[in-house]
Formats: C-alpha cells, structure tokens, sequence
C-alpha cells in the first residue's frame, strides 16, 4: 500500500494529532504510520447507519457479471448497474451544467436478475428502516439499474454517482478483470481518514495478469508525466477500481463522458487536495470478450486531460484570454 497526501498531512508514528500537518509525503508498503483523522476513525461505515455503494457500468450481454456478483463482499449495501447498452437520449439528457444524470429503474427484477444470479433484486427506494430491508442488506446487497443518459464510459460512471446513497463509493469494471473481494482494503483506508482510495497494479502485493507489453509502456510514460505535472508520486493510473467518500464528488467535479474519466478523477484529486491512497490490487484476465479501450484514442483524450487540468494551466488560459 502507499499513500499520497497533501501539503499538509505529516504522518507520525509516535503519535495521532486531530489534525495531521501536510508535507507532500507518499507512503510505500513496508512504512509503517498511523497518519488519519481522528474525527472519521470508527466502526465501518454501515455499522454507523451509512453505507457502501458500488457501481458497475455493464453491458446486458456481459456473461462475467454473475461471477463478479458472487464475490461482492458483505460491506457493500447497494449495486449500482448502468445499463449502458441503452442511452436514455431525450428522455434523460444531461443536465445543463454537462454533469451526467440517468433514470432509475425501480429495481423489481425485470431485466436485472439475469445479470445478478444469485442476487435479490429489491424494490428501489425501500425504507432504510425497514427491518425487513436491514437484513437483507446484511447478507446481499440492494441492487438498481440506472441508464445512463449519453453513451461512453464516463457518463455511465456519473450517472451511477449521481444515484450512489452510500457514503462511500466504490467503482470496478464488470468485465472480470477486476476482484471485488478487494473492496476492503480500499474501505479501510477510507475509514482512517483518506478521500480518495485507488487500485495499483505496480505497487507490492499487485500485479496484472492482463497487461500487454504496448499498454504497459503507455501506462509507465503517463504515470511519469502525472507525477512531473502534479508533482506527485503515483505508481500507477488508467486503472478503473476506486474508492472515495461521496461528499467529496463535487471536488472532483467529473465532467469526461470517455473513459478519459479515470484520468480526469486522478487530476482533480490531486488538485483538490484530497488524501489519497493507492493499494495494491491484482489485474486478472478478462473472463469474456474482448476489450473494447482503443489504446491510441484512450490514450489521446487521457493525456489532454492530464495537461489541460494540470494546476496553473487554468489559471494561465484565463490570464492569457484577459490580455487579450
């Protein structure tokens, strides 16, 4: 596991101030801190009444889907499908400010179970205190479709964000590549004070079963350029398993339709300050299908995200508009 923190997180192992002072420190694996804030620290966020919320952009012929159902952990209260086969268009057009919206479906089975074997299906909007709802949430998850309302894997994303209730949110692929039974590692760190937990294949402990010898180049020379620009730290990017808290969406403030979005998350992190964690995570092989990334236009728009929201770059576009 390692860590990115703002300038003013200091973590220090003698001792657990309310309000940790930052340097610019990453943390690898094999440190050994106990930086966070005292104010989150706790029982797990749905032993507190909040919960988790995953979303799971999806295709209805994605044969992976029900093995990716069988390993979601306990801790994750609600699963967000977007259904992104189906684009809502007029019906569900984007919202004037650019930020992707989607239609929920109430969650009745109808269209859902075939991709959830195994799964309950429960009427969407449930009372949370519903004793019946409350037990079926503390062995399955409550699971919704919404439909995102413009193609691309960026406005799938933020239609699931803008349906999550959890107090955290956690993000995955449905194509296999990706092992749910992960999910904790990421939750922990979110429950010791970090806002924005990521998956890293380059870190000790993760791994990629999947990579081929071309992604793996482009994906080293963007992450030197991240950390170059952000003067960061990162070990790793372009790789779609998070995990943050959903009061931090408006910071992130997400506007990519592509799958540029993993990319622009990333950039607007370490631009809002947040407290970032990478931990490990293993890469595995898709369980169908082929992948439908398209390295040298993925990699374009990716790369014009990093420069253009890079800190300064704004700012500099603005004062050169105004000489003008």
């Amino acid at each position: 596991m390692s860590t990115i923190l703002p300038d003013d997180v200091r973590p220090n192992p003698s001792e657990r101030p309310e309000r940790p002072e930052r340097d610019g420190l990453m943390r690898r694996a094999t440190d050994r801190t106990t930086a966070r804030r005292t104010a989150t620290r706790g029982p797990h966020p749905a032993a507190r009444g909040r919960g988790v919320s995953l979303i799971v952009p999806v295709r209805r012929d994605a044969d992976e889907v029900p093995w990716v159902f069988e390993q979601i952990p306990r801790c994750v209260d609600e699963v967000i499908l977007v259904d992104v086969t189906e684009p809502v268009g007029a019906t569900g057009a984007a919202a004037p400010d650019d930020h992707a919206t989607g239609t929920a479906d109430d969650a009745t089975g109808t269209g859902t179970g075939d991709l959830t074997t195994g799964t309950t299906v429960t009427e969407d909007g449930r009372a949370a205190d519903d004793p019946d709802a409350a037990a079926g949430r503390h062995r399955r998850p409550v699971v919704r479709r919404v439909r995102q309302s413009a193609p691309g894997k960026g406005s799938a994303l933020r239609a699931g964000f803008a349906a999550a209730t959890g107090e955290y949110v956690v993000t995955m692929d449905a194509d296999g590549s990706m092992w749910p039974g992960e999910i904790p590692h990421y939750l922990h760190f979110l429950d010791n004070g970090y806002d924005f937990v990521k998956g890293s294949r380059r870190i000790a402990g993760g791994g990629s079963l999947d990579l081929g010898r071309v992604r793996s180049l482009g994906h080293r020379a963007m992450v030197v350029l991240t950390n170059h620009l952000y003067r960061t730290s990162m070990t790793d990017l372009c790789y779609g398993f998070y995990a943050f808290r959903r009061a931090v969406l408006n910071a992130l403030d997400l506007r990519s339709s592509g799958s540029e979005i993993e990319t622009e998350m990333i950039a607007h992190a370490l631009r809002a300050g947040l407290r970032i964690a990478e931990v490990p995570s293993l890469e595995l092989p898709r369980r169908s299908g082929r992948s439908r990334r398209q390295a040298v236009s993925d990699g374009t728009a990716a790369l014009r995200v990093l420069v253009t929201e890079r800190p300064g770059a704004k700012a500099a576009v603005t004062a050169a508009a105004g000489e003008r």
